[in-house]
């Protein structure tokens, strides 16, 4: 067996069944030995090394399967950088694997070489280099490729274990390869000292203190976190809930945890959360955050936030503890075995008395309802995510998003019944995400219905993925909400900056949009022509302009026996609203 050889089989033996991989002059031997096991390990050429990055969070995000990414070194390598970062700042278990030059000539500025390694130390949350101590030894070679498998498994073991992130293995092409006639152990033992990810037991005590604290509230609130769906706790969470009454508030990264429909859901909470959300959050007297990091897109103005309640914080992460704001009881723990404790010992007698919190939660809720204009025949985002959700809601979709408005409105609009089924670079907010992770998605998912709502502005980030759909034969629908502006950028110019266009139109420049002194009104042809761009990838594709059309395409789309995008033309002068500005409060918080 070849070195390249090795390391595949070892990816099949950990379960590696997708591998998102784009070859080049250092990754050749690992692409050959993928085509030689391509009945037990299926490869899917992407356009871009990020787009396979982000195909395979894609499948991390909905399934027990961690994704696998693979590029060549150099350029190859740098261009899953940003992939890296994003799975890490999101805590999602990733696989990527580069090629790199060859171990004699690494340090001399080779033909496509860069220390990755050195690039991403920051960025994920273990690394390897697989190489001989001498390459010039035999038997120092043969060892590097008896390593292979352990290398393989550790890194499957830590990227899924404890606070789930990405790991880089770099591969250098002597060792791909060089050849063993030895047999080699794929089951070996790991060699990890000093990491204990063992799922820590929360002490009776602190189940004890919790409940105490649950028991004399007058105003708890649970605001919950992608912690409490990366453990699996959104059934144990739900159970408490329902067992407590207590209101439950989400982020980004939690949506889908507890039923956003659900009359008990508050929905998300933060910069663009709903307004009972925020204010339930500034008055709870007791704050129960679950797998959550206190992030600034939620707080605000830290010292601000949550000041009146007692907070208990549970995070499988010790480092979490405190590192934003100050938790009154920090329990270390598994979401999931702190939930299961907590639900085995709360009894109908700990159910805190919070008729009359309901009762002013539930004005808030009358008072300050999500809503949006009436803009007569144009389709704004809002409703058209609105209109998406009604038609797919019970059809258990996948959704995808880029970033921008679009993702906000996706996020207020589509209320998610079910975990794993929302993905959203979220902590670094990636222009781009949205098509590649609804490609790995779709192929996790062969059945499922998958889509991706787009802006404009993100999808050209990654549009050559289009071409991947076609050629893969993966029946991904785009939702495309096109306002020819980069949406997010205008909002803020409009609130903080007089409404002064500095480079967010995204149309030819003697147009007026250019330095905002548009009328607002459709052009006749949007630039770029985005039915005519899928087309030619070989996808179907429509443009909506009419509210009145917008049902019957929404239907076409999501009905369409293949890949369909569908270019949705919005006003651009829609806000994404409510909007509490960046370390500002609850009081400052924008509803018009």
């Amino acid at each position: 067996m070849t070195g390249s050889e090795i390391l595949v089989e070892a990816l099949i033996r950990q379960g590696g069944k997708t591998v998102f991989a784009y070859p080049g002059g250092a990754s050749m031997p690992l692409h050959q030995a993928l085509r030689k096991s391509r009945d037990r390990i299926r490869t899917i050429l992407p356009r871009h090394e990020q787009g396979g990055g982000f195909a395979a969070q894609g499948i991390s995000r909905t399934s027990d399967e961690i994704g696998i990414c693979m590029a060549t070194s150099g350029p190859g390598a740098t261009n899953l950088v940003t992939s890296i970062a994003d799975a890490k700042m999101d805590s999602i278990p990733l696989i990527a694997i580069t090629g790199q030059v060859g171990q004699k000539v690494i340090g001399t500025d080779a033909f496509q070489e860069t220390p990755i390694v050195e690039i991403c130390r920051a960025v994920t949350k273990h690394h390897y280099m697989i190489t001989a101590g001498d390459p010039d030894d035999p038997e120092s070679v043969q060892a590097a490729l008896r390593s292979i498998p352990r290398i393989v498994k550790e890194a499957f073991f830590v990227a899924r274990t404890g606070r789930p992130g990405p790991v880089l293995i770099d591969f250098p092409k002597n060792i791909q390869l060089a050849t063993t006639d030895q047999p080699i152990d794929f089951d070996p033992p790991m060699n990890l000292p000093g990491y204990h990810p063992e799922r820590r037991k929360v002490a009776s005590e602190q189940i004890r203190q919790v409940i105490a604290a649950i028991r004399r509230s007058k105003r708890p609130i649970l605001y919950v976190g992608g912690g409490c769906i990366a453990s699996d706790a959104a059934e144990e969470l739900t159970k408490f809930a329902r067992a407590s009454n207590i209101p439950v508030t989400m982020t980004v990264m939690g949506l889908g945890a507890f039923p956003g429909d659900d009359a008990q859901s508050l929905h998300m909470l933060g910069m663009h959360g709903t307004v009972y959300a925020n204010y339930a959050i500034n008055e709870a007297d007791l704050l129960l955050a679950l797998g959550v990091r206190f992030d600034d897109r939620v707080t605000g103005k830290l010292e601000e936030f949550a000041k009146h309640g007692k907070i208990v914080h549970v995070d499988i992460d010790a480092s979490e503890m405190h590192k934003n704001k100050e938790a009154h009881i920090p329990i270390v723990a598994d979401l999931k075995l702190f939930l299961e404790k907590l639900n085995a010992e709360f009894k109908p007698a700990d159910k805190p008395e919070i008729a009359a919190w309901w009762t002013q939660i539930n004005e808030w809720k009358e008072k300050f309802p999500l809503k949006y204009r009436e803009a007569g025949d144009f389709i704004v985002p809002q409703h058209a995510v609105e209109e998406l959700w009604k038609q797919t809601v019970d059809r258990d979709a996948y959704i995808a998003v880029g970033v921008g408005q679009h993702q906000m409105f996706a996020a207020q609009y589509y209320k998610f019944r079910k975990p794993k089924h929302w993905l959203s670079s979220s902590g670094l907010g990636t222009m781009g995400f949205g098509l590649p992770a609804a490609m790995g998605v779709q192929a996790a998912h062969p059945n499922s219905l998958v889509v991706d709502i787009d802006g404009d502005g993100s999808i050209l980030m990654n549009i050559q993925e289009l071409a991947t759909l076609h050629c893969e034969k993966l029946p991904v629908k785009i939702l495309l909400l096109n306002n020819q502006h980069l949406g997010m950028v205008v909002q803020w110019e409009d609130r903080f900056m007089a409404g002064r266009r500095a480079h967010t139109y995204l149309g030819p420049i003697d147009h007026p949009e250019w330095l905002g002194e548009g009328s607002g009104a459709h052009y006749e042809d949007t630039y770029p022509n985005f039915v005519k761009m899928a087309e030619s990838f070989g996808l179907k594709a429509r443009q909506v302009k009419s509210k009145a059309e917008l049902p019957a395409a929404i239907a076409e789309m999501i009905n369409h026996d293949g890949p369909y995008l569908l270019d949705v033309l919005c006003p651009y002068q829609e806000h994404v609203l409510p909007m509490i500005p960046g370390g500002g409060t609850v009081r400052d918080i924008i509803t018009e």
